[in-house]
């Protein structure tokens, strides 16, 4: 009992290394070496309902990639904050492929839509149900990094022109 075995934890000389041991991990995600995408989206009713219009601007690190503009006819202006945030998580998948390991980051002026979707809130309304519906199942199956932050109406100009934009263009 005196002496330890080679193979024993306690041997004198360390043993060589073994090869034929193998390990699998998760690759983890380094947030550092890879850019985040940027998403502001809006959406907005003249009339509410009125025409309805939704835009969208991505960014990809600090360069915009991207915009999309879509006349809704007659909506109200949540149905169209829902509706930005749908085509734009339709446009990053197609830009960026699906499912993104990088973060998104999605920045809205509307409090309500950013609340629903962090389950601060309950959707009650039968037509923004589907929507929101929609919107959890498009993340489910591609955007696994995603996170929903509200922005005051001055930091969403971009999105804002667009959604006017296609109210002009529609109404």
């Amino acid at each position: 009992m005196g002496t330890a075995s080679a193979d024993s934890p306690r041997a004198a000389s360390p043993s060589p290394a073994r090869t034929d041991r193998v390990s699998f991990s998760r690759p983890r995600y380094n947030m550092r070496v890879a850019s985040s995408i940027t998403i502001y989206t809006d959406g907005g009713a003249r009339g509410n309902p009125g025409p309805a219009g939704s835009g969208a601007v991505i960014y990809d690190g600090g360069k915009k990639v991207a915009e999309v503009s879509a006349y809704l006819g007659i909506q109200t202006n949540n149905f169209a904050e829902y509706e930005a945030l749908i085509l734009v998580l339709h446009k990053t998948a197609e830009l960026f492929g699906s499912p993104l390991a990088r973060p998104v980051h999605v920045r809205m002026d509307s409090e309500l839509i950013v609340k629903q979707m962090k389950g601060e809130y309950k959707v009650k309304n039968p037509v923004l149900k589907e929507k929101y519906t929609r919107v959890k199942m498009l993340i489910a199956e591609s955007f696994p990094h995603i996170s929903f932050t509200h922005v005051r109406r001055e930091k969403n100009a971009e999105a804002d022109a667009l959604a006017n934009a296609a109210m002009d263009r529609g109404g």
